[in-house]
């Protein structure tokens, strides 16, 4: 039977292929929001891991509150020096005190939060030392009465941590998976051997003109790898070409490649980190305020300001139910015919149990000539499956195997 909670209707506006204009926007995995995305994300599952260790379930907690304060630094050719270090703080809530065996077992909360988010800076930036170039700080408390009440109110499927709602789509447009590859194949391993040079800090901005796509594309340089500006422009001029050469096997449209526009070579102006990151002096990060869970910024689109990271993998919806509705939207998209975009809504409610939103709303942009009626149950049926599976988003989470930002 159809959950009362899902609603199938059509769109009848123009899909983001058929605009004139489309603009994308990926921040790279050492751009000061990811960083701080993924400080938070590695307490929380560093959290979930000592949980399940010791205690055989996880407990209640969510830490999405992180601030990533920028640092000081003197990047010149051949070398440069921290002056001041980066500040990271991951805030939020976490249970401290557990009862097994009638006595009270305490938490190394503290530890855990601090040796999580070292190690994470360690995976993902080559230059960047967490011991000398980063203060790392927690702020996690315990949870309110009324909130862990809700976490262990269930015996069954989890009751919702919060009104909260989840939000994706499918299909991805060119220039969305533009966008993404760009990012990803710079950021990629076989990538920084050919181009050491290139920081983890990349933000890649995609605007489609009609049928002509630009990427302006900031890359972070590691001044210690390029000894003068004559290797420095060298090695943009080669990026540039291997982008272009990368793009036309994503698309046969034109693009246009512009890498550190805000450089002036006859000022002298450069874009040089020691570290790879903009967070070493330029810019500054908050959980949140990065990618969306799919992994871009796409204003053209429907999406949630939920932050995804640092949340609990068990009841919150607002990183749940964003990983479920873009499972939706990708099997909707790939099993249904006839169907050019689909929008997942799912919206919660605190108490309920996560299976049971208030409402589940997909929206269709339909191929001419395909009706609501033709696709609606089938729509339905997926929506009605995925719900009643939504425990199996949490270990995929745990695991770190889908997209968060």
């Amino acid at each position: 039977m159809v959950l009362d909670s899902i609603n199938v209707e059509q769109l009848l506006d123009q899909s983001v292929n058929d605009l004139d204009i489309e603009i994308v926007e990926r921040k790279g995995k050492g751009h000061p929001d990811s960083l701080i995305d993924g400080a938070s994300e590695s307490v929380s599952r560093a959290l979930c891991a000592h949980y399940l260790k010791n205690y055989d379930a996880i407990h209640h907690h969510n830490v999405d509150k992180g601030l990533l304060v920028g640092g000081n630094s003197k990047p010149v050719f051949g070398g440069g020096v921290i002056l001041d270090p980066i500040y990271m703080v991951v805030a939020g809530r976490a249970t401290a005190n557990i009862l097994r065996d009638g006595k009270v077992d305490t938490v190394p909360v503290g530890n855990i939060a601090t040796t999580a988010i070292k190690e994470f800076i360690r995976s993902t930036m080559r230059f960047l030392d967490p011991e000398t170039h980063v203060v790392v700080d927690y702020k996690i408390k315990p949870g309110s009465a009324d909130l862990r009440s809700v976490f262990y109110g269930s015996k069954g499927v989890p009751l919702s941590n919060d009104t909260s709602v989840g939000v994706a789509y499918a299909p991805l447009t060119i220039t969305e998976q533009l966008v993404l590859e760009t990012e990803r194949l710079l950021n990629s391993s076989r990538f920084k051997e050919s181009f050491p040079e290139i920081g983890e800090d990349i933000k890649v901005m995609g605007l489609r003109r009609r049928k002509t796509i630009n990427l302006t594309v900031a890359a972070a340089m590691v001044s210690p790898l390029v000894p003068d500006a004559s290797h420095y422009q060298s090695v943009l001029e080669q990026v540039k070409k291997r982008l272009e050469d990368e793009s036309s096997k994503v698309t046969d449209m034109d693009v246009v490649v512009h890498i550190n526009s805000g450089d002036n070579y006859s000022k002298g102006v450069y874009y040089l980190t020691v570290t790879g990151t903009s967070a070493e002096m330029g810019d500054d990060g908050n959980t949140g305020r990065g990618n969306r869970p799919n992994g871009l910024i796409s204003p053209m689109r429907q999406y949630s300001m939920e932050a995804a990271a640092g949340k609990n993998p068990v009841n919150h919806t607002g990183k749940i139910f964003n990983v479920l509705a873009q499972r939706m939207a990708d099997r909707v998209q790939r099993d249904v015919p006839g169907i050019k975009e689909t929008y997942v809504r799912l919206l919660s409610r605190i108490g309920a149990p996560i299976s049971d939103p208030q409402v589940a709303s997909v929206a269709l942009k339909l191929e001419q000539g395909v009706s609501i009626g033709k696709v609606k149950g089938d729509v339905e049926s997926i929506v009605e499956d995925e719900l009643s599976r939504v425990q199996e988003v949490t270990p995929l989470i745990i695991s770190g195997s889908v997209t968060l930002f």
